[in-house]
């Protein structure tokens, strides 16, 4: 019996084969393309203190500087209060220098005032490298999740130890310099091992989560909140003394021990001791020596009880 003869295929028939490749309409792809419009203006940290912040150029005017003024805060050596400001013109998007001791410079060259074209590179003072770019959604996203999975810690989206640290070195040489202030809380979880064996890790897990959004709550923007190691946290406050940071400790302290911790039905026991150091109270020579004292203040809440907040000058 011989085999069937091959089926001929008419337009209106459709192949069921996996491999076979689709095909696309070439109009719809750039319509599409075209409706991706450059929705917003950003500009992206590259070098500084501040490496890998991205943002979003909104409103008419955005003033970069290190003062308290400034819509995007810039702590790095040779940046004046009110730097430069970015105003957006119709279509056009410029830079303008705003009398600053060490000038704005746009790829290399000296500006007053300039357009900016995608892809911009803006020097601000010795370290800070900004780049001017246009980003539609999608993007924005992309770059996001790339600035947190590089930066912050996976479980509770607190910043990691490498830039709490950095931050920390200039924040720490800042305040020497300008004889400023800047003031360290640390914290961590009472009898965390306990937790653990108790309940599970998942359980641990989940306080250290529950924790991080409640720190988060407590600190202003420009605070930097970090996941030190395992259950420690650490908090870097620019521009206030020792005592208004011991506030803002005992503020934690007491949200935590007033807050319902429930893992599958059952209320977890969950307290925190807090240790704060700062400049100038303390006499630390370096960022590690501000981060010791603040440690020590620390070890002294766990030594006398716990679940409370200890500042280094008090001890």
């Amino acid at each position: 019996m011989s085999p069937p003869p091959p089926r001929k295929f008419g337009p209106g028939d459709h192949q069921e084969d996996p491999e076979a490749t689709s095909i696309t309409n070439i109009a719809e792809i750039r319509r599409e393309l075209d409706a991706r419009q450059k929705v917003a203006a950003y500009v992206i940290v590259l070098a500084g203190s501040n490496t890998g912040e991205m943002h979003k150029l909104e409103g008419g005017e955005v003033v970069i500087g290190r003062g308290m003024q400034a819509n995007i805060r810039l702590n790095d050596d040779g940046i004046s209060r009110r730097h430069a400001r970015i105003i957006q013109v119709g279509n056009e998007v410029l830079i303008e220098d705003l009398g600053s001791a060490n000038g704005t410079l746009v790829n290399g060259e000296v500006v007053s005032r300039r357009v900016l074209q995608d892809g911009d590179k803006i020097r601000l003072g010795s370290t800070t490298i900004l780049k001017f770019t246009y980003h539609d959604k999608l993007e924005e996203s992309f770059q996001q999740q790339m600035y947190d999975a590089a930066l912050r810690d996976g479980l509770t989206k607190a910043f990691n130890k490498k830039y709490f640290l950095d931050r920390l070195e200039t924040e720490y040489a800042y305040a020497r310099r300008h004889k400023s202030m800047v003031s360290l809380v640390m914290f961590d979880v009472d009898f965390f091992k306990k937790v653990n064996d108790t309940y599970g890790h998942l359980a641990g897990d989940y306080v250290l989560q529950k924790l991080a959004k409640l720190a988060q709550s407590c600190i202003r923007t420009e605070d930097v909140f970090a996941r030190y190691g395992g259950e420690e946290f650490a908090i870097i406050c620019r521009g206030i003394p020792l005592i208004n940071a011991g506030i803002m400790g005992e503020r934690i302290r007491t949200m935590v021990e007033q807050s319902a911790f429930e893992f599958e039905g059952q209320r977890l026991p969950v307290t925190v001791s807090v240790g704060v150091a700062a400049l100038p109270e303390s006499n630390a020579e370096s960022a590690q020596a501000l981060i010791h004292s603040a440690d020590t203040a620390l070890y002294e809440a766990k030594r006398s009880g716990r679940n409370r907040v200890i500042l280094k000058d008090l001890m």
